[in-house]
């Protein structure tokens, strides 16, 4: 059952992820330092626009991932990118001996590789969304890979990165299937997005047996600053 996949922030915050959901009538979010991600239903109401303004604030953002919407007139659409969405029905993934567990400890070592690499968002409390996993040469972090959205059944492996030294050694697709096989382990199917213009990454993705699902966007949008 894929279909959750085409809403699936709203599925894994009404799902397995319900515990982080910060709710106003029809909007849902993630905590600001947890994820960045709003939630709406499939086709949105102007209630629900509403709902979602009352939740982000006048003059907010909010971040939607993998539902094409057309916010109310006078709402700014700070950015629309193109993505893809990746499924692995087929990936068991392996296990890897020099993975590493990373935890809270961890986070401002990630937040750097991150902040050098642009995976994509990862906050303060991120690693809270599941497991994430860290290569490391001479005890600094040089790779991690770790879960991000979980709708019923799936899992996204998400803020995979690899220090540009350390670069076209295998790393980052070690730590996907490294991922994938604890995701295999509790019964759920890896999926992840990227987007559309990263060549190189739907190539490693591909060659790990992910298949290509959909095309889908990632938009940031502002709330108007007199809103009703």
């Amino acid at each position: 059952m894929t279909e959750v996949l085409d809403n699936p922030a709203w599925a894994a915050l009404t799902g397995p992820h319900a515990h982080f959901a910060e709710r106003h009538g029809g909007a849902l979010r993630y905590p600001l330092d947890v994820s960045p991600f709003l939630a709406l239903p499939d086709r949105p109401s102007p209630s629900d626009w509403d709902d979602v303004a009352r939740l982000a604030g006048r003059g907010g953002t909010v971040a939607v991932a993998g539902l094409a919407v057309v916010p109310p007139e006078g709402w700014e659409v700070v950015f629309n990118m193109a993505g893809v969405q990746m499924t692995g029905e087929d990936v068991t993934g392996a296990s890897d001996d020099e993975a590493v567990q990373l935890g809270p400890e961890d986070v401002p070592e990630m937040m750097d590789l991150v902040e050098r690499t642009q995976p994509g968002p990862f906050l303060p409390r991120t690693i809270e969304l599941g497991s994430y996993l860290g290569i490391r040469r001479d005890g600094a972090l040089v790779a991690m890979a770790g879960e991000r959205l979980r709708p019923p059944g799936w899992t996204e492996i998400s803020a995979v990165c690899t220090d540009e030294a350390f670069r076209g050694r295998g790393l980052a697709g070690r730590l996907v299937l490294a991922i994938a096989a604890g995701v295999r382990e509790r019964g759920d199917v890896p999926f992840l997005h990227t987007v559309a213009d990263n060549v190189g990454a739907i190539r490693l993705y591909r060659s790990l047996g992910f298949r290509l699902r959909r095309t889908t966007t990632f938009q940031l949008l502002r709330v108007p600053v007199l809103v009703g």
